[in-house]
């Protein structure tokens, strides 16, 4: 049997191995105790480690500038791997509104363990200072958020964590790597679903979070203790999307801005929201803390009630209706429906979701066809 499975052959193969075994046979006591003690890489149990896992962390840290990365089964998963580990009863957490909504779900857990969190508006996030609390341990946001697609300097959200020693998440999933470095922007943690564009195929889920080796450490013990470690099966998935990734960004963020040019000169949208156009809100910070464009997300508001959205998404023809993100289609979806499914209506309309809201997922596909496909369908309603 091979030492190593990733070189079976005395040369790497070309891709990983998707190496299926939950338990590991030791040479010897004493290769069981160098391992156990981290004197050298090895394998004793899937829930620990696992050799394809294992690549695919590598592979993230390296495009997100860390040290190196944990993968778990799903971005929700990460995010909440996150709180178990940093968070304590008696600390404060703040959360953004306008941030995928199974957090909501996730902070009622939170409560009853103690954890006190505050609630703000991603418009308001310059009045963070604010909020801030002598027990404030962590800032958790997405930017652009979802689902409206609202800037948050991620710099300036340093500074205000910096004044109390409070750690700074960044969700990166909306940007991803090729369009932002939440780390070098002075992001703690970086976490990814990378379920969506990382992966990129509507085949896989899983979770990423990115840091420092220390971070890792600490990260791992949660993800062991916890047995959330991604399977190898859905590691390798994942791998292939990533050879790809660059490629699938670039036309995502062609196809985005085209799109967001497109209806914002439509009379039947409204409160059109794209990080890449000159009035866009904290359209200069996008600018600074964006690269290569400015990703495929967009939300926008179509006619005046929920009716006019979901005529306008059953009349698509290119376009699927689907949730998630970041795929090689074009997605939309109405997010009161389906990420915001679980938030309290009042809250949901006090941050700017409303019935008629839409978001869309730019997918690769010819910009020409997803913009008749859009015309099409408003001239419908």
């Amino acid at each position: 049997m091979p030492k190593d499975p990733l070189t079976p052959y005395g040369n790497r193969p070309m891709v990983t191995p998707i190496v299926h075994a939950v338990n590991y046979e030791y040479e010897s006591f004493e290769v069981l105790r160098q391992i156990t003690d981290g004197e050298v890489d090895g394998y004793t149990y899937h829930r620990d480690d696992n050799p394809t896992v294992r690549a695919v962390e590598k592979t993230v840290a390296a495009m997100e500038g860390a040290e190196d990365c944990i993968i778990c089964t799903t971005g929700m998963a990460a995010c909440t791997m996150v709180y178990l580990t940093y968070l304590h009863a008696g600390d404060h957490l703040i959360l953004f509104h306008d941030v995928y909504g199974a957090h909501y779900k996730v902070s009622l857990i939170l409560e009853r363990m103690g954890i006190d969190i505050t609630w703000l508006d991603a418009a308001h996030s310059h009045l963070i200072d604010e909020h801030i609390k002598d027990t404030t341990r962590m800032i958790f946001l997405e930017t652009p958020t979802n689902p409206l697609c609202k800037v948050i300097d991620i710099a300036a959200m340093r500074q205000a964590a910096d004044r109390v020693g409070a750690m700074l998440i960044v969700d990166n999933t909306f940007a991803t790597p090729y369009h932002q470095r939440p780390l070098e922007l002075g992001a703690h943690l970086v976490v990814h679903s990378a379920t969506k564009a990382l992966g990129g195929h509507n085949d896989l889920m899983a979770g990423a979070i990115a840091g420092s080796k220390d971070d890792y450490d600490k990260l791992w013990f949660t993800r062991q203790a916890i047995g959330t470690t991604l399977d190898a099966y859905s590691a390798s998935l994942l791998e292939r999307g990533l050879k790809t990734f660059e490629l699938r960004a670039q036309r995502m963020a062609e196809n985005g801005l085209a799109i967001a040019e497109f209806l914002a000169q439509h009379p039947k949208i409204s409160h059109l929201s794209y990080p890449g156009l000159p009035d866009a809100n904290q359209y200069e910070v996008s600018c600074r803390q964006m690269k290569n464009g400015f990703g495929g997300m967009l939300s926008f508001d179509v006619g005046d009630t929920e009716d006019d959205a979901k005529k306008f998404i059953t009349e698509l023809e290119v376009i699927y209706h689907a949730v998630s993100l970041g795929a090689t289609e074009t997605l939309v979806c109405i997010p009161y429906l389906t990420t915001m499914l679980y938030l309290p209506p009042e809250r949901r309309l006090g941050f700017g979701v409303l019935n008629n809201t839409v978001r869309l997922s730019a997918g690769i596909e010819e910009p020409d066809r997803l913009i008749n496909d859009l015309k099409q369908a408003l001239d419908k309603i």
